[in-house]
């Protein structure tokens, strides 16, 4: 079997960070060397799952890496994406020079990493553990929390929205093509170029979760979710789990799972758990690694903690109240389990939009009132068919995992830039892998 050098990469918090690693124990389990660069607070993680840790040296970090703003998409996009896209670029270079790197694996915002990869000559994929930030036809856009378009109207709609971003990106470029001139790239003449030039865009959610578009890129792949634990979860949870409530209650139960990433998601969080006092159930609320458990209150009917294993607290209830992670709507479908989901930003919205339209839970506002959410749990306990949805699905998303192409994907690429620099006075194989 052939082993490869693959350098991995990712940004800003532990929620960007713990799909990439999955990723990395696959491609390790298959016989290769993996390396992840990231923000230098991400390096007890990386080095806890046993790879070797590379910090980004110019680029942004923390907050400034990842605002938590995202009142203005453009604004963030700016200083998140663009701005900073010639640090990330020649951090990318540098670390390719450093060492021997076969392929590159980026999550799909470092599009200023992405430039230092072809810079050097090296394949590269860029990873989406969400749904599709790239705009796909007769798919509602990313961030904009539609459902499927179904008629004229909604898919114009969708197909303005589609364009808007298009338009946005292009405005953008001036910056990234500085940042290619200084390389030696040619510049990229229309935004979508950012996506395309990648030899792989691998779609980490299962296309049974997804909306269906018209057509996909001959780059694009759906690989299945990318769900394994993250390290201070389980160090939150050194000792055995056990269950907060009599094992003979008889009620039903629910977990209540604030994001691990920072939203400004206090007084929401709160506010579900306030309203639990009105439902006949058990709960227990996980509060993550940003929030701090003296600043909240709890009914009697609801255990609070910092974390807890989800994989084995769903096994034991009977709905889910999130903001709509990814990883967390994808575990709850997986267990059969009805959601509600009440969506702050990034990525939430499109998640809840696809488990409602399936029939697999409800959503809310961030702004729900107690009444409204103590109402859409009893909903969720007392009618079958979302749990039946639910079931449906999960079934589905775990067959996707278990037949995900990463590995072979990224196998692939590796094998064609080794093929492409033992022939160097040959054009680069990138755009014929």
């Amino acid at each position: 079997m052939m082993s490869y050098h693959f350098l991995l990469a990712s940004w800003g918090t532990l929620g960007n960070l713990s799909p990439l690693l999955t990723a990395a124990r696959r491609l390790r389990q298959s016989g290769h060397h993996i390396r992840v660069m990231a923000d230098p607070a991400m390096r007890s993680e990386v080095e806890a799952a046993g790879f070797a840790f590379v910090a980004w040296r110019r680029a942004p970090t923390g907050q400034a890496a990842d605002p938590v703003d995202v009142s203005d998409m453009q604004d963030w996009m700016r200083r998140a994406l663009f701005d900073p896209a010639a640090l990330y670029a020649a951090d990318m270079r540098d670390e390719i020079g450093r060492m021997t790197t076969d392929a590159v694996l980026l999550l799909d915002a470092l599009l200023g990493a992405a430039i230092g990869a072809e810079a050097s000559g090296v394949p590269f994929a860029l990873l989406s553990p969400h749904v599709s930030i790239r705009p796909l036809p007769g798919m509602p856009l990313a961030t904009s929390g539609l459902s499927q378009p179904k008629t004229p109207r909604e898919r114009a709609e969708a197909a303005a929205a589609g364009a808007r971003l298009i338009e946005t990106l292009n405005s953008f470029l001036p910056t990234l093509n500085r940042a290619r001139a200084d390389l030696g790239l040619p510049a990229l003449i229309d935004g979508i170029d950012l996506f395309d030039r990648a030899d792989r865009l691998l779609l980490a959610t299962s296309q049974a979760f997804d909306f269906q578009a018209e057509w996909l890129p001959d780059n694009f792949r759906y690989v299945g979710p990318l769900l394994d634990v993250p390290n201070w979860s389980k160090s939150a949870q050194a000792e055995a789990w056990r269950a907060p409530w009599p094992a003979d209650s008889g009620r039903p139960r629910a977990l209540i799972a604030c994001s691990t990433g920072a939203q400004g998601q206090r007084e929401m969080f709160q506010r579900i758990i306030d309203a639990m006092a009105a439902v006949d159930i058990d709960a227990l609320a996980t509060a993550g690694p940003n929030l701090d458990l003296a600043d909240l209150r709890a009914p009697r009917n609801v255990h609070l903690v910092r974390g807890a294993p989800h994989d084995l607290v769903m096994k034991d209830v009977s709905v889910v109240i999130s903001q709509g992670g990814h990883g967390t709507v994808t575990r709850s479908l997986i267990n059969a389990l009805p959601q509600l989901i009440l969506p702050m930003g990034r990525d939430q919205a499109d998640n809840a939009a696809r488990v409602e339209a399936k029939g697999a839970g409800l959503r809310l506002p961030p702004t729900a009132s107690e009444a409204e959410v103590a109402a859409a749990v009893n909903r969720l306990i007392a009618e079958p068919q979302f749990k039946a949805a639910a079931s449906r699905l999960g079934a589905a998303i775990t067959a996707d995992i278990e037949r995900s192409s990463l590995v072979a994907e990224m196998e692939m690429i590796a094998a064609a830039g080794r093929a492409a620099r033992r022939q160097p006075n040959k054009q680069s194989l990138r755009k014929s892998a």
